[in-house]
Protein backbone atom coordinates (compact mmCIF):
# COMPACT_ATOMS: atom_id res chain seq x y z
CA UNK A 1 0.00 0.00 0.00
CA UNK A 2 1.39 3.40 -0.95
CA UNK A 3 2.71 5.25 2.07
CA UNK A 4 0.27 7.49 3.97
CA UNK A 5 -2.77 6.24 2.00
CA UNK A 6 -4.87 5.43 5.08
CA UNK A 7 -4.22 8.75 6.86
CA UNK A 8 -6.40 11.47 5.26
CA UNK A 9 -4.48 14.30 6.95
CA UNK A 10 -1.17 13.07 5.59
CA UNK A 11 -2.75 12.56 2.15
CA UNK A 12 -3.85 16.19 2.08
CA UNK A 13 -0.41 17.36 3.17
CA UNK A 14 1.25 15.25 0.48
CA UNK A 15 -1.01 16.72 -2.21
CA UNK A 16 -0.27 20.23 -0.96
CA UNK A 17 3.46 19.52 -1.19
CA UNK A 18 3.20 17.73 -4.55
CA UNK A 19 4.87 19.35 -7.58
CA UNK A 20 1.79 18.32 -9.59
CA UNK A 21 -0.69 21.13 -10.12
CA UNK A 22 -3.56 18.81 -11.00
CA UNK A 23 -5.23 15.72 -9.57
CA UNK A 24 -7.04 12.95 -11.44
CA UNK A 25 -10.36 11.75 -9.99
CA UNK A 26 -12.78 9.09 -11.21
CA UNK A 27 -16.12 7.46 -10.39
CA UNK A 28 -17.36 4.14 -11.75
CA UNK A 29 -20.58 4.08 -13.79
CA UNK A 30 -23.23 1.35 -14.00
CA UNK A 31 -21.10 -0.71 -16.41
CA UNK A 32 -17.94 -0.57 -14.31
CA UNK A 33 -16.33 2.03 -16.56
CA UNK A 34 -14.27 4.74 -14.90
CA UNK A 35 -15.56 8.23 -15.68
CA UNK A 36 -13.38 11.06 -14.47
CA UNK A 37 -11.44 14.25 -14.99
CA UNK A 38 -8.36 16.22 -14.02
CA UNK A 39 -8.97 19.03 -11.55
CA UNK A 40 -6.68 21.79 -10.34
CA UNK A 41 -4.90 21.13 -7.07
CA UNK A 42 -6.71 24.00 -5.33
CA UNK A 43 -10.09 22.68 -6.43
CA UNK A 44 -9.13 19.22 -5.22
CA UNK A 45 -8.19 20.52 -1.77
CA UNK A 46 -11.59 22.21 -1.56
CA UNK A 47 -13.42 19.15 -2.91
CA UNK A 48 -11.61 16.84 -0.49
CA UNK A 49 -13.35 18.66 2.33
CA UNK A 50 -16.80 19.41 0.90
CA UNK A 51 -17.19 17.37 -2.28
CA UNK A 52 -17.71 18.74 -5.77
CA UNK A 53 -20.29 18.71 -8.53
CA UNK A 54 -20.09 15.93 -11.12
CA UNK A 55 -22.68 15.57 -13.87
CA UNK A 56 -25.04 12.73 -12.95
CA UNK A 57 -25.28 11.66 -16.58
CA UNK A 58 -22.70 8.96 -15.82
CA UNK A 59 -25.60 7.01 -14.27
CA UNK A 60 -27.91 8.10 -17.06
CA UNK A 61 -26.20 6.76 -20.16
CA UNK A 62 -24.88 3.45 -21.44
CA UNK A 63 -21.34 2.35 -22.27
CA UNK A 64 -21.60 4.11 -25.65
CA UNK A 65 -22.69 7.43 -24.05
CA UNK A 66 -26.24 7.04 -25.37
CA UNK A 67 -28.71 8.42 -22.82
CA UNK A 68 -31.22 6.01 -21.34
CA UNK A 69 -34.82 6.79 -22.18
CA UNK A 70 -36.39 4.52 -19.57
CA UNK A 71 -34.88 5.56 -16.22
CA UNK A 72 -36.18 7.88 -13.51
CA UNK A 73 -33.00 8.88 -11.68
CA UNK A 74 -31.82 11.27 -14.36
CA UNK A 75 -32.59 12.07 -17.98
CA UNK A 76 -33.86 14.78 -20.28
CA UNK A 77 -36.72 15.19 -17.80
CA UNK A 78 -34.27 16.24 -15.05
CA UNK A 79 -31.85 18.27 -17.18
CA UNK A 80 -28.86 16.13 -16.12
CA UNK A 81 -27.82 18.22 -13.10
CA UNK A 82 -24.67 17.81 -11.04
CA UNK A 83 -24.60 15.24 -8.29
CA UNK A 84 -22.52 15.56 -5.15
CA UNK A 85 -19.27 13.65 -5.67
CA UNK A 86 -17.22 12.66 -2.64
CA UNK A 87 -13.51 11.89 -2.93
CA UNK A 88 -12.39 8.86 -0.91
CA UNK A 89 -8.97 9.91 0.38
CA UNK A 90 -8.09 6.31 1.29
CA UNK A 91 -7.97 5.48 -2.44
CA UNK A 92 -4.97 7.77 -3.01
CA UNK A 93 -2.57 6.42 -5.59
CA UNK A 94 0.12 7.69 -7.92
CA UNK A 95 -0.09 6.69 -11.57
CA UNK A 96 3.42 5.47 -12.48
CA UNK A 97 2.86 5.74 -16.26
CA UNK A 98 1.78 9.39 -15.81
CA UNK A 99 4.85 10.59 -13.92
CA UNK A 100 3.29 9.70 -10.55
CA UNK A 101 0.18 11.74 -11.21
CA UNK A 102 -2.01 11.81 -8.02
CA UNK A 103 -5.22 9.84 -8.43
CA UNK A 104 -8.36 9.23 -6.34
CA UNK A 105 -11.61 7.31 -6.61
CA UNK A 106 -14.94 8.63 -5.40
CA UNK A 107 -18.68 8.03 -5.23
CA UNK A 108 -21.92 10.01 -5.21
CA UNK A 109 -24.06 11.19 -2.31
CA UNK A 110 -27.73 12.14 -2.30
CA UNK A 111 -26.95 14.67 0.41
CA UNK A 112 -24.23 15.09 3.01
CA UNK A 113 -23.59 11.68 4.55
CA UNK A 114 -26.45 10.00 2.64
CA UNK A 115 -25.39 7.67 -0.18
CA UNK A 116 -26.88 7.96 -3.65
CA UNK A 117 -28.94 4.79 -4.03
CA UNK A 118 -27.96 4.13 -7.67
CA UNK A 119 -24.19 4.50 -7.16
CA UNK A 120 -22.43 1.10 -7.51
CA UNK A 121 -19.59 1.93 -5.12
CA UNK A 122 -22.09 3.06 -2.52
CA UNK A 123 -24.02 -0.19 -2.98
CA UNK A 124 -20.91 -2.15 -2.06
CA UNK A 125 -20.15 0.14 0.88
CA UNK A 126 -23.65 -0.59 2.20
CA UNK A 127 -23.07 -4.34 1.79
CA UNK A 128 -19.83 -4.12 3.77
CA UNK A 129 -21.54 -2.11 6.51
CA UNK A 130 -24.28 -4.73 6.79
CA UNK A 131 -21.74 -7.54 7.09
CA UNK A 132 -19.83 -5.63 9.75
CA UNK A 133 -23.02 -4.88 11.69
CA UNK A 134 -23.53 -8.64 11.95
CA UNK A 135 -19.99 -9.13 13.24
CA UNK A 136 -18.33 -10.26 10.01
CA UNK A 137 -15.38 -9.05 8.02
CA UNK A 138 -14.74 -10.36 4.53
CA UNK A 139 -11.80 -10.97 2.24
CA UNK A 140 -12.23 -10.89 -1.52
CA UNK A 141 -10.05 -11.23 -4.58
CA UNK A 142 -10.88 -11.16 -8.29
CA UNK A 143 -9.11 -12.86 -11.15
CA UNK A 144 -9.59 -11.91 -14.78
CA UNK A 145 -8.95 -13.47 -18.16
CA UNK A 146 -8.66 -11.18 -21.15
CA UNK A 147 -7.54 -11.29 -24.78
CA UNK A 148 -4.83 -9.03 -26.21
CA UNK A 149 -4.48 -7.83 -29.79
CA UNK A 150 -1.91 -5.99 -31.90
CA UNK A 151 -4.33 -3.12 -32.39
CA UNK A 152 -4.95 0.49 -31.40
CA UNK A 153 -8.24 2.37 -31.07
CA UNK A 154 -7.58 3.82 -34.51
CA UNK A 155 -6.84 0.49 -36.22
CA UNK A 156 -9.86 -1.06 -34.49
CA UNK A 157 -12.12 1.65 -35.95
CA UNK A 158 -10.55 1.40 -39.41
CA UNK A 159 -11.13 -2.37 -39.45
CA UNK A 160 -14.74 -1.96 -38.43
CA UNK A 161 -14.13 -3.99 -35.27
CA UNK A 162 -13.27 -7.13 -37.21
CA UNK A 163 -10.22 -9.14 -38.31
CA UNK A 164 -8.29 -8.45 -35.13
CA UNK A 165 -4.67 -9.60 -34.97
CA UNK A 166 -3.99 -11.57 -31.75
CA UNK A 167 -0.89 -10.70 -29.75
CA UNK A 168 0.28 -14.32 -30.11
CA UNK A 169 -1.10 -17.22 -32.18
CA UNK A 170 -2.47 -20.56 -31.11
CA UNK A 171 -3.60 -22.21 -27.89
CA UNK A 172 -0.82 -22.17 -25.32
CA UNK A 173 -1.95 -21.95 -21.67
CA UNK A 174 0.54 -21.53 -18.83
CA UNK A 175 3.26 -21.00 -21.40
CA UNK A 176 6.65 -19.84 -20.17
CA UNK A 177 7.70 -19.59 -23.81
CA UNK A 178 4.80 -17.33 -24.90
CA UNK A 179 5.20 -15.04 -21.90
CA UNK A 180 8.68 -14.20 -23.17
CA UNK A 181 7.07 -12.67 -26.24
CA UNK A 182 5.93 -9.07 -25.65
CA UNK A 183 7.68 -9.36 -22.32
CA UNK A 184 7.87 -5.58 -21.88
CA UNK A 185 4.06 -5.46 -21.85
CA UNK A 186 3.77 -8.58 -19.71
CA UNK A 187 6.26 -7.23 -17.18
CA UNK A 188 4.71 -3.75 -17.13
CA UNK A 189 1.40 -5.24 -16.05
CA UNK A 190 3.06 -6.75 -12.98
CA UNK A 191 5.45 -3.94 -12.12
CA UNK A 192 3.45 -0.82 -13.02
CA UNK A 193 0.28 -2.08 -11.40
CA UNK A 194 2.19 -2.93 -8.23
CA UNK A 195 3.49 0.64 -8.17
CA UNK A 196 -0.12 1.75 -8.68
CA UNK A 197 -1.08 -0.22 -5.55
CA UNK A 198 -2.91 -2.89 -7.52
CA UNK A 199 -0.79 -5.95 -6.59
CA UNK A 200 -1.07 -8.83 -9.05
CA UNK A 201 -0.54 -12.15 -7.28
CA UNK A 202 -0.07 -14.19 -10.46
CA UNK A 203 -0.02 -13.65 -14.23
CA UNK A 204 0.15 -16.27 -16.97
CA UNK A 205 -0.95 -17.05 -20.51
CA UNK A 206 -4.29 -18.84 -20.88
CA UNK A 207 -5.73 -21.14 -23.52
CA UNK A 208 -6.36 -19.06 -26.61
CA UNK A 209 -4.53 -16.67 -28.95
CA UNK A 210 -3.13 -13.75 -26.99
CA UNK A 211 -5.08 -14.44 -23.80
CA UNK A 212 -3.72 -13.78 -20.29
CA UNK A 213 -5.06 -14.44 -16.81
CA UNK A 214 -4.22 -12.44 -13.70
CA UNK A 215 -5.12 -12.92 -10.06
CA UNK A 216 -5.27 -9.78 -7.92
CA UNK A 217 -4.14 -10.03 -4.33
CA UNK A 218 -6.93 -10.35 -1.76
CA UNK A 219 -8.13 -7.52 0.49
CA UNK A 220 -11.31 -6.22 2.07
CA UNK A 221 -14.34 -6.09 -0.29
CA UNK A 222 -14.22 -2.38 -1.13
CA UNK A 223 -10.48 -2.37 -1.72
CA UNK A 224 -10.83 -5.55 -3.80
CA UNK A 225 -13.40 -3.85 -6.03
CA UNK A 226 -11.29 -0.69 -6.30
CA UNK A 227 -8.29 -2.79 -7.30
CA UNK A 228 -10.34 -4.72 -9.87
CA UNK A 229 -11.68 -1.57 -11.52
CA UNK A 230 -8.22 -0.02 -11.58
CA UNK A 231 -6.70 -3.27 -12.86
CA UNK A 232 -8.91 -3.30 -15.94
CA UNK A 233 -8.35 0.37 -16.70
CA UNK A 234 -4.66 0.11 -15.86
CA UNK A 235 -4.12 -2.84 -18.22
CA UNK A 236 -5.81 -0.89 -21.00
CA UNK A 237 -3.66 2.19 -20.40
CA UNK A 238 -0.50 0.10 -20.21
CA UNK A 239 -1.63 -1.63 -23.40
CA UNK A 240 -1.93 1.71 -25.19
CA UNK A 241 1.74 2.39 -24.42
CA UNK A 242 2.74 -0.93 -26.02
CA UNK A 243 0.31 -0.73 -28.97
CA UNK A 244 -1.69 -3.59 -27.49
CA UNK A 245 -5.49 -3.58 -27.31
CA UNK A 246 -6.83 -5.65 -24.40
CA UNK A 247 -10.48 -6.67 -24.27
CA UNK A 248 -12.43 -7.74 -21.20
CA UNK A 249 -15.47 -8.81 -23.21
CA UNK A 250 -16.98 -11.99 -21.80
CA UNK A 251 -16.92 -13.67 -25.22
CA UNK A 252 -15.37 -12.19 -28.33
CA UNK A 253 -15.15 -15.30 -30.51
CA UNK A 254 -17.67 -18.19 -30.63
CA UNK A 255 -14.89 -20.71 -31.30
CA UNK A 256 -12.83 -19.79 -28.24
CA UNK A 257 -13.44 -19.94 -24.49
CA UNK A 258 -14.85 -16.85 -22.86
CA UNK A 259 -13.14 -14.61 -20.33
CA UNK A 260 -13.91 -15.23 -16.68
CA UNK A 261 -14.09 -12.85 -13.74
CA UNK A 262 -13.97 -15.31 -10.86
CA UNK A 263 -14.54 -14.08 -7.31
CA UNK A 264 -12.67 -15.60 -4.37
CA UNK A 265 -14.11 -14.87 -0.94
CA UNK A 266 -14.13 -15.84 2.70
CA UNK A 267 -15.84 -14.54 5.84
CA UNK A 268 -13.89 -13.85 9.03
CA UNK A 269 -14.75 -12.80 12.56
CA UNK A 270 -14.94 -9.14 13.51
CA UNK A 271 -11.25 -8.99 14.39
CA UNK A 272 -10.25 -10.60 11.09
CA UNK A 273 -8.29 -13.30 12.90
CA UNK A 274 -10.55 -16.35 12.45
CA UNK A 275 -11.71 -17.71 9.10
CA UNK A 276 -15.35 -18.59 9.75
CA UNK A 277 -15.43 -20.81 6.66
CA UNK A 278 -12.88 -23.25 8.08
CA UNK A 279 -13.72 -26.40 10.03
CA UNK A 280 -10.77 -28.73 10.53
CA UNK A 281 -12.92 -31.75 11.39
CA UNK A 282 -15.12 -31.53 8.27
CA UNK A 283 -14.48 -33.66 5.19
CA UNK A 284 -14.27 -30.57 2.98
CA UNK A 285 -13.01 -28.20 5.74
CA UNK A 286 -16.41 -26.44 5.51
CA UNK A 287 -17.97 -24.90 8.59
CA UNK A 288 -21.73 -24.52 9.03
CA UNK A 289 -21.31 -20.81 8.25
CA UNK A 290 -19.58 -21.69 4.98
CA UNK A 291 -22.42 -24.03 4.02
CA UNK A 292 -25.05 -21.41 4.82
CA UNK A 293 -23.09 -18.76 2.89
CA UNK A 294 -22.82 -21.01 -0.16
CA UNK A 295 -26.50 -21.96 0.11
CA UNK A 296 -27.40 -18.26 0.21
CA UNK A 297 -25.58 -17.60 -3.05
CA UNK A 298 -27.11 -20.66 -4.69
CA UNK A 299 -30.56 -19.52 -3.56
CA UNK A 300 -30.14 -15.94 -4.81
CA UNK A 301 -28.07 -16.28 -7.98
CA UNK A 302 -30.91 -17.10 -10.43
CA UNK A 303 -32.67 -13.88 -9.34
CA UNK A 304 -29.65 -11.57 -9.29
CA UNK A 305 -27.67 -12.85 -12.26
CA UNK A 306 -27.30 -9.43 -14.00
CA UNK A 307 -24.98 -8.40 -11.15
CA UNK A 308 -22.58 -11.09 -12.43
CA UNK A 309 -23.60 -11.24 -16.10
CA UNK A 310 -24.47 -7.62 -16.90
CA UNK A 311 -24.29 -7.51 -20.70
CA UNK A 312 -25.88 -9.13 -23.72
CA UNK A 313 -22.51 -10.65 -24.51
CA UNK A 314 -22.16 -12.14 -20.99
CA UNK A 315 -24.58 -14.93 -21.85
CA UNK A 316 -22.56 -16.00 -24.90
CA UNK A 317 -19.94 -17.14 -22.38
CA UNK A 318 -22.36 -19.14 -20.21
CA UNK A 319 -22.47 -22.21 -22.44
CA UNK A 320 -21.69 -25.83 -21.74
CA UNK A 321 -18.22 -27.23 -22.12
CA UNK A 322 -16.29 -23.95 -22.24
CA UNK A 323 -15.28 -23.48 -18.58
CA UNK A 324 -18.33 -21.40 -17.62
CA UNK A 325 -21.29 -22.65 -15.56
CA UNK A 326 -24.83 -22.94 -16.89
CA UNK A 327 -26.56 -24.31 -13.77
CA UNK A 328 -26.58 -23.65 -10.03
CA UNK A 329 -24.10 -26.30 -8.92
CA UNK A 330 -21.25 -26.61 -6.44
CA UNK A 331 -18.29 -28.89 -6.02
CA UNK A 332 -15.02 -29.30 -4.20
CA UNK A 333 -12.08 -28.06 -6.29
CA UNK A 334 -14.22 -28.60 -9.39
CA UNK A 335 -13.94 -26.13 -12.26
CA UNK A 336 -17.07 -27.32 -14.10
CA UNK A 337 -19.50 -25.93 -11.49
CA UNK A 338 -20.83 -22.50 -10.58
CA UNK A 339 -19.42 -22.52 -7.05
CA UNK A 340 -16.03 -24.07 -6.35
CA UNK A 341 -15.26 -24.84 -2.73
CA UNK A 342 -11.52 -24.61 -2.11
CA UNK A 343 -10.62 -26.52 1.06
CA UNK A 344 -7.35 -25.62 2.66
CA UNK A 345 -5.88 -24.32 5.86
CA UNK A 346 -7.52 -21.97 8.34
CA UNK A 347 -6.07 -19.15 6.25
CA UNK A 348 -6.88 -20.34 2.72
CA UNK A 349 -10.27 -22.13 2.83
CA UNK A 350 -12.56 -20.09 0.59
CA UNK A 351 -15.28 -20.03 -2.05
CA UNK A 352 -14.75 -19.26 -5.73
CA UNK A 353 -17.87 -17.96 -7.47
CA UNK A 354 -17.29 -18.82 -11.13
CA UNK A 355 -20.41 -17.35 -12.73
CA UNK A 356 -19.11 -13.88 -13.57
CA UNK A 357 -17.17 -12.94 -16.68
CA UNK A 358 -14.40 -10.40 -17.00
CA UNK A 359 -17.04 -7.86 -18.06
CA UNK A 360 -18.43 -7.53 -14.52
CA UNK A 361 -18.73 -4.25 -12.68
CA UNK A 362 -16.62 -5.32 -9.66
CA UNK A 363 -18.62 -3.22 -7.18
CA UNK A 364 -21.88 -4.90 -8.20
CA UNK A 365 -20.40 -8.40 -8.44
CA UNK A 366 -18.84 -8.26 -4.98
CA UNK A 367 -21.92 -6.62 -3.46
CA UNK A 368 -24.08 -9.40 -4.92
CA UNK A 369 -21.92 -12.28 -3.70
CA UNK A 370 -21.35 -10.78 -0.25
CA UNK A 371 -24.97 -9.85 0.36
CA UNK A 372 -26.40 -13.15 -0.88
CA UNK A 373 -23.86 -15.13 1.13
CA UNK A 374 -24.56 -13.21 4.33
CA UNK A 375 -28.26 -13.64 3.58
CA UNK A 376 -27.69 -17.39 3.70
CA UNK A 377 -25.82 -17.21 7.01
CA UNK A 378 -28.36 -14.88 8.57
CA UNK A 379 -31.27 -17.18 7.65
CA UNK A 380 -29.32 -20.40 8.14
CA UNK A 381 -30.27 -21.63 4.67
CA UNK A 382 -29.41 -25.29 4.30
CA UNK A 383 -27.12 -26.57 1.58
CA UNK A 384 -29.58 -29.09 0.16
CA UNK A 385 -27.52 -30.59 -2.66
CA UNK A 386 -24.42 -32.72 -2.63
CA UNK A 387 -21.19 -31.58 -4.29
CA UNK A 388 -20.86 -32.41 -7.96
CA UNK A 389 -18.19 -35.01 -8.59
CA UNK A 390 -16.99 -34.98 -12.17
CA UNK A 391 -18.71 -33.10 -14.98
CA UNK A 392 -20.99 -30.36 -13.66
CA UNK A 393 -22.64 -29.96 -17.06
CA UNK A 394 -24.30 -33.35 -16.56
CA UNK A 395 -26.26 -32.15 -13.50
CA UNK A 396 -29.53 -31.83 -15.41
CA UNK A 397 -31.63 -31.61 -12.25
CA UNK A 398 -29.83 -28.46 -11.09
CA UNK A 399 -31.50 -25.08 -11.57
CA UNK A 400 -30.72 -23.57 -14.99
CA UNK A 401 -29.40 -20.02 -14.98
CA UNK A 402 -31.35 -17.50 -17.10
CA UNK A 403 -30.28 -17.82 -20.72
CA UNK A 404 -30.07 -14.16 -21.76
CA UNK A 405 -29.94 -10.65 -20.35
CA UNK A 406 -33.65 -10.01 -20.85
CA UNK A 407 -34.71 -13.17 -19.03
CA UNK A 408 -32.26 -12.43 -16.20
CA UNK A 409 -33.39 -8.80 -15.91
CA UNK A 410 -37.05 -9.77 -15.68
CA UNK A 411 -36.18 -12.23 -12.91
CA UNK A 412 -34.28 -9.48 -11.09
CA UNK A 413 -37.18 -7.04 -11.42
CA UNK A 414 -39.52 -9.56 -9.76
CA UNK A 415 -37.11 -10.60 -7.02
CA UNK A 416 -38.19 -9.77 -3.49
CA UNK A 417 -34.84 -10.86 -2.08
CA UNK A 418 -32.99 -8.49 -4.45
CA UNK A 419 -35.11 -5.58 -3.24
CA UNK A 420 -34.46 -6.58 0.35
CA UNK A 421 -30.69 -6.78 -0.15
CA UNK A 422 -30.07 -3.90 -2.57
CA UNK A 423 -33.09 -1.63 -2.24
CA UNK A 424 -35.89 -1.02 -4.69
CA UNK A 425 -34.40 2.20 -6.03
CA UNK A 426 -31.19 0.53 -7.13
CA UNK A 427 -32.90 -2.59 -8.45
CA UNK A 428 -35.36 -0.60 -10.56
CA UNK A 429 -32.64 1.64 -12.00
CA UNK A 430 -30.30 -1.25 -12.72
CA UNK A 431 -33.04 -3.34 -14.32
CA UNK A 432 -34.00 -0.44 -16.60
CA UNK A 433 -30.37 -0.05 -17.70
CA UNK A 434 -30.11 -3.78 -18.49
CA UNK A 435 -33.42 -3.84 -20.36
CA UNK A 436 -32.14 -0.84 -22.31
CA UNK A 437 -28.97 -2.77 -23.18
CA UNK A 438 -31.05 -5.73 -24.36
CA UNK A 439 -33.28 -3.50 -26.49
CA UNK A 440 -30.25 -1.90 -28.17
CA UNK A 441 -29.00 -5.36 -29.13
CA UNK A 442 -32.35 -6.27 -30.66
CA UNK A 443 -32.09 -3.30 -33.04
CA UNK A 444 -28.75 -4.52 -34.37
CA UNK A 445 -28.18 -6.53 -37.54
CA UNK A 446 -25.28 -8.83 -36.78
CA UNK A 447 -22.63 -10.29 -39.05
CA UNK A 448 -24.11 -13.73 -38.25
CA UNK A 449 -27.46 -12.64 -39.70
CA UNK A 450 -25.83 -11.22 -42.83
CA UNK A 451 -23.80 -14.36 -43.43
CA UNK A 452 -26.78 -16.61 -42.82
CA UNK A 453 -29.61 -14.80 -44.61
CA UNK A 454 -28.26 -12.20 -47.08
CA UNK A 455 -27.92 -14.45 -50.11
CA UNK A 456 -29.99 -17.53 -49.29
CA UNK A 457 -33.26 -16.22 -47.90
Amino acid sequence: MQENRCDPKRVIEEIKDSPHQKVKVAITDMDGILRGKYIHKDKFLSAAEGGFGFCNVIFGWDCADICYENTEYTGWHSGYPDASAVIDLTTYRKIPWENDQPFFLGHFEESAGNPLAVCPRQLLRSAVQRAESLGYTAKFALEFEWFNFKETPQSLAEKGHSNFEPLTPGMFGYSILRSSLNNDYFTAIMDDLLAFDVPVEGLHTETGPGVYEAAIMNSDPLEAADRAVLFKTGVKEIGYRHEVMPTFMAKWNPKLPGCSGHIHQSIWDHSGDQNLFYAGNDEFKMSDAFRHYLAGQMHCIPEILPFLAPNVNSYKRLVEGLWAPTRVTWGVDNRTVAFRVIPGSSKSTRLETRVGGSDVNPYLAIAATLQSGIYGIDRKIDLETNPIRGNGYEARDATRLPKNLYEASVALSKSEVARELFGGTFVDHFVHTRIWEWEQSQKSVTSWELERYFEII
